[in-house]
């Protein structure tokens, strides 16, 4: 059983930003809180640079549940006839999507955002990633975070 109290200043945070992305500013750190393995369960925090800055372009595989800690959160998610969705949440929302989500992209307001993230997959995989233009995809599981954030490197990058 793990605990913690809440206090951003205390996480520890890794950044993720990637200059060659052109169409929207790849800009956030996400913090690992705890995982379960065996039950397939990853619980972490993200947390949007002030300016917009997005998350990678992804969809969630894992059925998830999102709070809103801190800020706001938007996300622009594709839907099967070729619109969007817009989605925009502030301090406070909560949501629940089950697995298999659409595609979207993702970013905090103005100033930013921080939200909690508590995932559940039975296959154990999290995300998938798309390239900038949604061109190429990969996946990333619970066990490939976790080992990634053992190693002290970052999550999801393209194999």
């Amino acid at each position: 059983m793990s605990h913690m109290s809440f206090n951003s200043d205390r996480v520890e945070w890794r950044r993720v930003t990637d200059p060659l992305c052109k169409t929207y500013k790849v800009d956030f750190e996400y913090s690992l809180l705890g995982f379960d393995l065996d039950a397939g369960r990853l619980d972490m925090l993200l947390r949007y640079a002030a300016g917009k800055g997005h998350c990678r372009r992804h969809r969630h595989v894992a059925s998830t549940m999102t709070l809103v800690l801190e800020g706001e959160q938007h996300l622009q998610e594709l839907r099967v006839d070729g619109s969007t969705k817009i989605v925009s949440r502030k301090k406070g929302d909560y949501a629940l999507s089950p697995g298999d989500a659409r595609p979207h992209l993702e970013h905090g307001g103005d100033s930013g955002g921080t939200v909690l993230l508590s995932m559940c997959a039975n296959d154990g995989v999290l995300f998938e990633y798309f390239g900038e233009e949604a061109e190429a995809s990969w996946t990333v599981s619970i066990a490939e975070f976790v080992s990634s954030w053992e190693r002290g490197e970052i999550y999801g990058t393209a194999k």
